[in-house]
């Protein structure tokens, strides 16, 4: 089923299994990067202090680029606390569940015979798929078993009913009472060291006033399927829509992925898409000059010229794979950043609704039992420690961009130890 709100077409034009073996160099990182880029047709090096008065740090985000047809309130600037307590000021963006110009969903088909959203799978040929009878039916040959014999989908409303099988497609319904609260610091501050994104990790806002988060839990370990649109985005458990990718720059990711998909949204590979909790702008996956830039960073950013201004600034890129996101954050965000009036969910301050499948109710395998990354029970038994241990240090360290040397540390053992006893990373297809 497709929730239709008005066709949105103002976005500006300047604007589990963990994959581990992929994040064996962490996201932190040195920002003293020299980096060439290319203005006006002239080649340049520039070195990247990280200083808090940096030139390359200057304000950047622009409440004015924000979708009016998204807010509760008008924007505003306000007096914020960076995470490093140093006093700032932030834009506060008051938004709805979800906002009245956007189009969203379908999430889980109906039937075998449906087309449904997508989802990016980590198990046997991981992969970005159209949620369909073909992916659904490779699942099952891997355990995961989504529909009756009949081709029914198993479907449920995550915030209102339990699963009553191992594995569901959740498709949960909103609640349009729910208001979203932002800060983004107006003047972005280079952090010494760059934060690590786990799963559902806060990344940031789009132009459209949807919020941004990280990766979605995977189906090894919750045993459930919370299916994207072709946007990127789905609901959460408290009732409001945010995405898990750059929504703006997504049919990208299926030309790359070679996935039948496109979103609605008007595409711009070189626009900015959004802001991220630190501050710094989310671009398309090219550059002011419709390249692709070779000199990003470890969480894909950095410092150069953007359409729209005069002076380099940091800033991020997407990806051509999908999450199509950041994969850390380089700046410092502000304390309380992100809050909602929903009964449940992220930043959830009522209660009311159920909470995302988990713990006996949701975290199924393949046998039914409660589920952990496929190996995990192995590695955690060669490294002589419990699968919980090795899970939640996993998680702490970034989820599935994890930082090994954190880990390691975290457990009291070598970085070797740990590469030689986690899983092998599943080959794409």
């Amino acid at each position: 089923m497709i929730i239709k709100h008005r066709f949105m077409t103002n976005l500006p034009k300047i604007g589990i299994l963990f994959s581990i073996i992929l994040a064996l160099t962490a996201c932190s990182h040195d920002h003293n990067i020299p980096s060439p880029h290319t203005h006006n047709g002239s080649t340049h090096t520039h070195t990247h202090s990280g200083s808090s008065s940096d030139t390359f740090t200057k304000a950047q985000i622009n409440v004015s680029q924000f979708n009016r047809n998204a807010m509760v309130e008008e924007p505003e600037i306000v007096s914020c606390t960076l995470e490093n307590g140093q006093q700032a000021e932030c834009a506060k963006l008051v938004v709805k569940y979800l906002p009245d110009d956007i189009e969203i969903g379908p999430f889980c088909p109906e039937t075998l015979s449906d087309e449904g959203g997508i989802w990016n799978w980590d198990g046997d040929k991981a992969g970005l798929y159209r949620v369909d009878e073909s992916f659904l039916r490779m699942l099952a040959e891997q355990g995961y078993v989504f529909y009756d014999e009949d081709g029914k989908v198993h479907i449920t409303d995550s915030a209102t009913t339990r699963p009553e099988y191992d594995h569901s497609c959740i498709n949960v319904s909103t609640d349009e009472a729910v208001v979203i609260t932002v800060l983004i610091p107006t003047q972005p501050v280079m952090a010494k060291k760059a934060h690590n994104l786990g799963v559902v990790s806060k990344v940031g806002i789009s132009l459209s006033g949807v919020p941004i988060f990280s990766d979605a839990p995977s189906v090894q370990h919750t045993g459930h399927m919370p299916a994207l649109d072709t946007c990127s985005g789905h609901i959460d458990p408290g009732g409001w829509y945010h995405y898990h990718g750059t929504a703006s720059d997504i049919d990208t990711v299926y030309d790359h992925e070679h996935v039948n998909a496109d979103c609605y949204l008007s595409q711009n590979s070189s626009g900015l898409f959004g802001y991220a909790f630190d501050g710094f702008g989310i671009y398309g996956s090219k550059d002011e000059n419709g390249q692709v830039p070779t000199d990003l960073d470890a969480c894909h950013g950095h410092v150069g010229y953007v359409p729209g201004k005069s002076e380099k600034v940091y800033h991020y890129h997407a990806s051509e794979d999908f999450p199509n996101l950041p994969e850390c954050l380089s700046g410092m965000v502000a304390k309380n950043n992100f809050s909602t009036t929903a009964k449940a969910g992220v930043g959830a301050t009522g209660s009311g609704r159920n909470e995302p499948p988990g713990g006996d109710q949701g975290n199924r395998a393949p046998d039914g039992k409660q589920g952990t990354p496929p190996g995990f029970d192995e590695a955690a038994e060669t490294l002589g420690i419990s699968t919980d241990e090795l899970f939640q240090a996993m998680q702490n360290a970034g989820g599935p961009r994890a930082d090994l040397t954190e880990v390691a540390q975290a457990l009291g053992i070598s970085e070797a130890e740990l590469k030689a006893a986690l899983p092998e990373r599943p080959k794409r297809r």
